[in-house]
């Protein structure tokens, strides 16, 4: 269970995670020894998965975003590993949600150009015997992107 320091670790690594161990000890109000000791257990126990570098999506050269609703044709074990079975090595969804409601799935997936999706679409999406039906939105621009959580009350 993670309190309320591992959650201000959390926090200041997803702001900043190059941040040193003696600047986090710092910002969470503890020592570098168990700052180090609380960090690594979190990393242990899998609550922080890995590190990355945050990319400004437009100069990567993937500005298209796009979200899609995939309904499948039956809602079984086997079709529902089928479909996911076959996005996992999707390099251009980079989300994907089992969803309540009318549809299965919501995907995000990122393109160079219109052309780019419409490739995907037709290449890979519809090429898949388990989709219903797929329903297309396009963003036309980014409001709030963040990948720091909320801080959580206990």
């Amino acid at each position: 269970m993670i309190d309320r320091v591992d959650r201000k670790i959390i926090r200041e690594l997803q702001v900043d995670g190059r941040i040193t161990n003696q600047a986090l000890a710092d910002k969470v109000g503890l020592s570098p020894s168990p700052c180090l000791r609380r960090l690594r257990r979190l990393e242990e126990d899998g609550v922080i998965q890995g590190y990355t570098a945050s990319i400004d999506q437009n100069r990567y050269g993937l500005p298209i975003n796009v979200f899609v609703s995939v309904k499948l044709t039956r809602q079984t074990e086997d079709t529902l590993a089928e479909f996911e079975t076959a996005i996992a090595g999707w390099d251009e969804v980079l989300d994907c949600f089992l969803m309540t409601g009318t549809r299965d799935y919501q995907l995000r997936v990122v393109a160079t150009s219109l052309e780019a999706y419409e490739r995907f679409l037709k290449t890979r999406l519809t090429r898949l015997s388990c989709v219903a039906s797929i329903e297309t939105s396009f963003a036309l621009g980014i409001v709030k992107n963040t990948p720091v959580f909320p801080m959580v009350t206990d």
